[in-house]
């Protein structure tokens, strides 16, 4: 890296920080006269050019009706500066929680513009480092509200904090821009991208605890038993059940000692079937959609968390919230 290149680096890093200190972050933010900074436009530079060209001319050629539209153009342009000044001064903004998205989706971001005193007129909104091609602009009324919406693409998941947004306008003339710099404290929850199409989901698991299936006797008891099996030890055959089934005409039955179990549904890292990180997170994430869409009970097994079984919309946010925020 060059020297100069060196020194444009340390500049910007100071500027930004000198902008930092000055726009700590906050959801929503008062402007007044300490954060609103103004500048003369292309059209308001030549404004000024033309007003100095017109009085160099009256001044020459001693034209009165010359100083009179010379002094008469530049009150005018003095009135549109503070006019657009004014215009964001005393405007509060206010930003509405973010909901999460999945990686390679749109957030959405809303602004409510508040005006406790006259009406405010051409004021847009823009995120500071997409341009202009994010601008929006809303009118707010007289001690009213209006609503300005932003979009964007995050580039991966995680939890970002939300880009810094420029609030600025040009009302009346367009001969001055003024704006601000509003940094929101929210940060916004980007899941992994969900796999598509969807593969089909892991088995299930039997674990020990399930139901035990069971029979009534003509006593009215209830046993674990099944159908007798050919090669089934004597000592297993339930002697008194089948005693009353085989005088009723019935079959000879046996005790069923298997152990009871119940089905269990795991997402789990290990049964993705892909590699790399994101791809395994990708399917666990479709995965979680897929049954949750199904209304079963699942559990989330990751290296070095698991969520254990359950279901419902807290139980699929939480799945989603720590494979966003899954580190290895």
């Amino acid at each position: 890296m060059t020297a100069p290149a060196r020194t444009r680096g340390r500049l910007r890093r100071r500027v930004d920080a000198w902008w930092q200190a000055r726009s700590p972050r906050a959801d929503s933010l008062l402007l007044t006269q300490r954060n609103v900074y103004i500048l003369p436009t292309r059209a308001g530079l030549m404004f000024c050019f033309t007003l100095g060209v017109l009085l160099i001319a009256s001044i020459n050629y001693q034209l009165n009706l010359g100083y009179l539209l010379t002094f008469l153009l530049a009150g005018s342009g003095v009135v549109s500066m503070h006019m657009t000044h004014n215009t964001l001064r005393g405007l509060t903004l206010h930003l509405r929680p973010v909901s999460p998205v999945f990686a390679g989706d749109t957030a959405r971001l809303e602004a409510v513009l508040s005006s406790p005193g006259d009406a405010r007129y051409g004021v847009g909104l823009r995120l500071q480092d997409a341009g202009a091609t994010t601008l929006g602009h809303t009118d707010v009324p007289a001690g009213g509200q209006a609503m300005l919406h932003l979009s964007f693409i995050p580039a991966a998941r995680g939890q970002h904090p939300l880009p810094t947004l420029n609030a600025e306008t040009r009302f009346p003339l367009g001969l001055f821009r003024a704006w601000a710099v509003w940094r929101p404290a929210a940060r916004l929850l980007v899941y992994p991208q969900p796999e598509r199409p969807v593969s089909m989901l892991p088995p299930a698991r039997a674990v020990p605890g399930g139901p035990v299936r069971s029979r009534t006797s003509s006593s009215g008891e209830f046993e674990g038993i099944r159908s007798y099996r050919r090669g089934d030890p004597l000592k297993s055959v339930a002697w008194k059940q089948a005693a009353k089934a085989m005088a009723s005409g019935g079959e000879l039955v046996s005790r069923d000692s298997s152990t009871p179990s119940q089905q269990q549904l795991w997402l789990d890292w290990q049964s993705c079937g892909i590699g790399g990180t994101e791809g395994r997170l990708s399917r666990l994430t479709a995965w979680v959609i897929e049954a949750d869409r199904r209304d079963a009970a699942w559990g989330l097994s990751l290296p070095g968390r698991e969520i254990p079984i359950g279901q419902g919309d807290a139980h699929r946010r939480h799945g989603l919230e720590t494979l966003a925020l899954w580190t290895p």
